[in-house]
């Protein structure tokens, strides 16, 4: 990768058809929402319920994504499994579609020392030729990359950052001071609730999940960032923080983003794990679409 990844990438659903298969027609055009937006994409990840689908299924999604990406803004794809053999088998077969770089999240399930994790990311970026982020979500995964650790695998050469999601502006302040001095490592934001501070401190994107349903509110964040408009690049979080603190309250992402998505004309599809909505539920993410979206 020869360009720095910077703004907003949406953390995109995986759109699936009525009888729960991967529908590639939808996932091209939530592409091409985000696209008219100016937001790259992550694909794979946390919001593309990477927990449900099978290998085919991942590598469809990514290559989906970046045919219809087509060279116009970046595409991370996310490869990570809890063995380091899985995690490269699979990032092998994803850097062969094109992607600018990978994301591999922690191993779940299994709890692991932080030299294990060293040595798991080593190993699977040494076995990569195209860049890797980490991926820190330990609420997920039960595994917190510390910052020392993070430090110690940032003087990789294939390691170009990490993205943050464990929710707390005491973790991504953390990486931030451990990625300092280090040439070509970025950390990427991953909380919405934090996306204008991180640009403040210094992230060079974020990954949002709320971008599905609001790609132009999200990415406002960032372009009034860069042009000079603080003030109103908070004032873009803060109408933002309100959507995301309303309809997660609802339910876990990504199942609140495809119902907003289903309530705002998009045809994404249900989430394949075992969520369910009662009729209050739909009616009050219908009350915070109409609020904040309509």
């Amino acid at each position: 990768m020869t360009k720095k990844i910077n703004g907003v990438l949406t953390a995109i659903v995986t759109a699936f058809d009525r009888d729960g298969a991967f529908n590639p027609a939808a996932q091209r055009a939530q592409v091409k929402r985000q696209l008219d937006a100016g937001n790259g994409i992550f694909c794979g990840g946390t919001n593309g319920e990477f927990f449900v689908l099978n290998e085919q299924e991942k590598l469809a999604v990514t290559e989906t994504c970046v045919d219809e990406v087509n060279g116009r803004a970046p595409v991370v794809a996310h490869v990570g499994e809890i063995s380091t053999r899985e995690t490269i088998r699979l990032g092998k077969q994803a850097a062969k579609l094109g992607v600018d770089a990978l994301s591999v999240i922690t191993p779940w399930f299994v709890p692991l020392k932080q030299d294990e994790l060293i040595y798991h990311y080593q190993t699977v970026a040494d076995a990569l030729e195209v860049p890797l982020f980490l991926y820190n979500i330990p609420a997920r995964t039960g595994n917190t990359l510390q910052p020392e650790t993070v430090r110690t695998l940032a003087s990789h050469p294939n390691i170009i950052g990490i993205k943050d999601s464990a929710g707390s502006y005491e973790s991504l302040s953390g990486f931030l001071k451990a990625g300092e001095g280090i040439d070509n490592f970025d950390v990427l934001n991953g909380p919405d609730s934090l996306i204008h501070q991180g640009f403040v401190d210094g992230c060079s994107a974020c990954i949002s999940g709320l971008a599905n349903v609001a790609p132009e509110a999200i990415n406002a964040i960032w372009t009034r960032f860069q042009a000079g408009d603080i003030a109103g690049s908070r004032e873009a979080q803060e109408n933002v923080t309100g959507l995301r603190t309303d309809l997660y309250s609802v339910a876990f992402s990504p199942a609140a983003v495809k119902k907003a998505l289903a309530l705002l004309g998009q045809d994404v599809g249900e989430s394949r794990y075992a969520v369910r909505f009662s009729a209050d539920d739909e009616q009050k993410i219908r009350q915070i679409v109409n609020q904040y979206l309509q």
